[in-house]
């Protein structure tokens, strides 16, 4: 689309362009950034909170184990699977300082999908959570890993703290299954030290800093993408510094550098809370509070209060599992300015009840993967559209088109693509897949159905392999269920079409109860009220909870 009629909409102090050369790689932006923070927190995790510098020492201390004790080259795939732990930004930093890739994976990976992961990206090491460590000993055998760096969750606690909460996790809540990952190493023919041996270990050497440009691939990062099929965008150095540079000048209007609080309730392995938290928030100064294991809502609401932030990166089902936690209205939300939405759609209802009780904004945003991964997002400066994802970010292109690739141009649906510096060279060792995507003049198709309105604000109306067809006319999962939550009865909904010899499709929708009392009849009722003809499910299912993926997001085709 040439006229970009978004940039009028942009909020005062949001430049339309960015300065792609203000750095030559992230680990510039690293070291740029530690020199102007230095003792400022940095991350903190279970309370315990490390400056910037002491980012800067220990991440340096695991790239010289992987360069001088590991012997690992340039190039080379060092994976990270683990939840949220200070342990997370230190290897993160140092397998790129050490001119390394980084491979994230969900430490919730079945064995099937951390095999395929593990073999498909070729990693050479890897730094485990022993929680999973059971899982590695199985698939070991079958990757051409030759380093593993264990870790426990306290592993960068002081001494005391660390002894006692690792022997809890181990001995009183018995958290870590059976394994014996050193016979399991040797029967590789793999090294295995602890994470803090690593760091020992690094200590010796003297910090040699890798050649790295901002052309070189910083990461490879796991997707179901566009279709559904497990694979992993290849994402660089520009990729990932330019999505950094869009969000922070996205936040101008409200974040102030070096004196904001964000919490990270995200997985920092999901790309969302990678490119927002590690690097954006930290590029900003900011103090980002990990959270291990955000489905602990009143744990998570305590660290809330503890900890008084001023942003928060969120999806929209941890929004309504706080929501509906009695601990809740205990909570000080005065110091928080507005939350981030991402990683699914927002739901209105969670977001005007949200507003509602805690006087505060949830900004909506949009990405995927492939585009490192932010896309658009709403004006945080109070110009934001609820029910959009914004507008698209400064120096990227949108336009939507037909199946025949041509520009829809504004106020009529079609299929989302993308075009900007953060944008992936696409995925891993997968020419196949990534032609299905990615033209030749550099648009990503995302296969999100959307329209994008006078002001440049983006809707988007539905996955295109999600859309139902009820005699000719097309469905969209998203408003179903939108409007499903508008009952004060309904807590979650999902909806999916079921094949029909009538209509072609016919729609189910899935139904979980807040209030016990909820009937068919009533949920019926409630919808042909709110819905048109074709658009009322034929089938309703009550369900005790809905399949999700690791960052909330409901699994329609495990419905199916």
């Amino acid at each position: 689309m040439s006229t970009k009629p978004w940039l009028k909409s942009y909020p005062t102090g949001v430049d339309h362009e960015i300065d792609i050369n203000q750095y030559d790689s992230l680990n510039q932006m690293l070291e740029d950034t530690i020199k102007i923070y230095g003792d400022k927190t940095a991350y903190s995790n279970m309370g315990i909170k490390m400056s910037f510098n002491d980012i800067d020492h220990e991440s340096k201390k695991f790239a010289s184990y992987l360069q001088n004790e590991l012997k690992l080259q340039k190039g080379s795939k060092v994976v990270i699977q683990m939840p949220n732990l200070l342990q997370y930004p230190i290897a993160l930093y140092g397998i790129l300082r050490a001119g390394l890739i980084a491979v994230n994976l969900n430490p919730l990976y079945t064995l099937t999908e951390m095999k395929k992961s593990l073999v498909d990206s070729e990693a050479s090491a890897i730094v485990v959570f022993e929680n999973i460590a059971d899982k590695l000993c199985e698939v070991l055998p079958e990757t051409k890993i030759k380093h593993i760096i264990r870790t426990e969750v306290g592993d960068c606690f002081p001494f005391v703290k660390k002894t006692l909460t690792n022997a809890v996790i181990r001995y009183v809540k018995k958290m870590i299954p059976e394994f014996d990952l050193a016979s399991a190493a040797k029967r590789n023919q793999a090294t295995l030290h602890t994470f803090n041996e690593a760091l020992s270990k690094g200590s010796k050497y003297v910090y040699q800093q890798a050649p790295v440009t901002r052309n070189d691939v910083a990461l490879l990062q796991y997707t179901g993408g566009t279709t559904g099929i497990m694979k992993a965008a290849v994402l660089t150095h520009q990729n990932m510094l330019a999505n950094q540079a869009q969000m922070s000048t996205w936040m101008n209007p409200s974040l102030e550098k070096g004196n904001e609080i964000s919490i990270a309730a995200l997985p920092c392995y999901h790309v969302f809370c990678l490119t927002v938290n590690c690097f954006g928030f930290f590029q900003r100064g900011m103090h980002n509070v990990l959270i291990t294991n955000p489905r602990d809502i009143k744990g998570f609401l305590k660290t809330i209060n503890e900890s008084k932030p001023t942003v928060m990166t969120v999806v929209s089902t941890l929004l309504a599992g706080m929501l509906a936690n009695e601990d809740f209205e205990t909570v000080d939300w005065s110091t928080l300015k507005f939350s981030v939405a991402g990683g699914m759609a927002l739901k209105r209802s969670v977001a005007n009840e949200w507003t509602e009780r805690t006087k505060t904004k949830v900004i909506e945003g949009y990405g995927l993967t492939e585009a490192s991964p932010v896309v658009s997002c709403n004006p945080v400066d109070g110009g934001d559209k609820l029910g959009t994802i914004g507008l698209p970010l400064p120096s990227t292109e949108v336009k939507v088109v037909d199946e025949n690739g041509n520009d829809l141009g504004l106020n009529t649906r079609g299929e989302l693509c993308v075009k900007g510096f953060q944008v992936m060279q696409g995925y891993y060792k997968n020419p196949l897949e990534t032609e299905k995507v990615l033209t030749q003049d550099g648009w990503l198709k995302t296969g999100d159905i959307a329209v994008i309105d006078d002001e440049g604000f983006v809707s988007i109306v539905d996955r295109l392999k999600d859309m139902i067809v009820v005699s000719g006319f097309n469905v969209y999962p998203n408003e179903l269920e939108d409007v499903a939550m508008m009952h004060p009865k309904v807590a979650e909904a999902g909806a999916i079409g079921i094949a029909d010899e009538h209509s072609g499709e016919a729609i189910k929708i899935f139904v979980v109860k807040k209030d016990q009392s909820l009937t068919e009849e009533e949920i019926r009722a409630f919808l042909r009220e709110k819905l048109t003809g074709y658009k009322k499910p034929k089938y309703v299912e009550f369900r005790n909870e809905l399949p999700k993926n690791n960052v909330g997001k409901i699994l329609r085709r495990e419905l199916k």
